[in-house]
């Protein structure tokens, strides 16, 4: 294919998180325990949730989707950063360039959706408790995580048509160590202009929408923990929301901290950190901090274990 004097390319050159020959193997070890660690994590909760009968409840199902969403949103970058620590030329085919960006755009909005989605529901949990079960049926719940997925789809649609209807030249070098906007936008020689407008447009109205739910959720739950009297229940009620907070801070500020800052506000290299910490160490983490600080889990788990030691 050919535009102008350019030559389309077929294929793109990953920088990676550094070009120290010295560190790659190290490099492959850590992200590998990390993602083997991810991977076991949530399917562990998926699996807890699945056969414990107690945790078949909206805040269990949402969860479920979540540790399933972090698994591919970790798989979407994962494999492929690992088998560029291990060879000479980091390439990825233009294909394999479109699937892995739409994987990681799919499921990162997906994240953003059902955080919001979990903040709804504990809010329903805590400010009308008396209501929850009326509030929360079983087919809102599939409603919400099922808009959440369409949501995400098409806002991944969004980006993909008026990104890769770009055409692409030389040198095909994505400072980066997976497909990512910004850098792709670089290599363009046609007009981006619609493609970093109307992407942007389309993720500014579902960051907008999520970041709001949630804010206003917790609005509303601090509200309701200030009414209870006795610090005993003011307790108890903040500690069902303190695992979903921490993710929610963790995931929102690192985020926003890549998307909503100038880009000349920091530099490339603390970005590829800061996209680490939200596509690869966070997806690790959500079923640590859900798991340890949930006694539901954590007893779902040991009967489980237990069951299978009689069995």
């Amino acid at each position: 294919m050919a535009n102008g004097n350019h030559t389309a390319l077929s294929e793109f050159i990953l920088s990676g998180l550094t070009s120290d020959p010295q560190l790659q193997i190290p490099l492959f070890v850590l992200f590998l325990l990390i993602y083997v660690v991810t991977l076991l994590g949530n399917l562990l909760i998926i699996l807890i949730i699945g056969v414990s009968l107690q945790l078949h409840t909206p805040m269990y199902f949402f969860l479920s989707h979540l540790s399933f969403s972090d698994s591919c949103y970790s798989t979407s970058v994962t494999p492929k950063m690992l088998a560029n620590f291990l060879e000479d030329k980091k390439t990825i085919s233009y294909p394999g360039c479109v699937a892995q960006f739409c994987a990681a755009a799919t499921f990162g909005t997906v994240e953003y959706c059902l955080l919001a989605v979990m903040a709804y529901d504990r809010y329903v949990a805590i400010c009308k408790p008396l209501l929850y079960v009326v509030c929360m049926p079983q087919r809102l719940c599939a409603l919400l995580v099922t808009a959440s997925y369409i949501a995400s789809c098409l806002n991944t649609v969004v980006y993909s048509v008026t990104v890769f209807s770009l055409t692409f030249c030389g040198p095909p070098e994505i400072n980066h160590f997976y497909c990512d906007v910004p850098p792709l936008l670089k290599l363009s020689c046609s007009d981006p202009r619609l493609a970093q407008v109307l992407p942007a447009a389309s993720t500014a109205v579902i960051m907008l929408v999520t970041v709001l739910t949630t804010l206003i959720s917790y609005v509303y739950i601090l509200l309701a923990i200030f009414k209870i009297q006795s610090s005993g229940g003011r307790q108890k009620a903040f500690f069902t929301c303190t695992s979903h907070l921490m993710t929610v801070t963790l995931f929102y500020g690192s985020t926003m901290f890549i998307y909503l800052l100038p880009s000349s506000s920091f530099s490339i290299d603390q970005k590829k950190v800061v996209s680490v910490c939200y596509m690869i160490l966070i997806p690790m983490l959500n079923p640590m901090i859900y798991s340890l600080r949930n006694k539901e889990v954590k007893g779902a788990l040991w009967k489980v274990m237990a069951r299978e030691r009689i069995s």
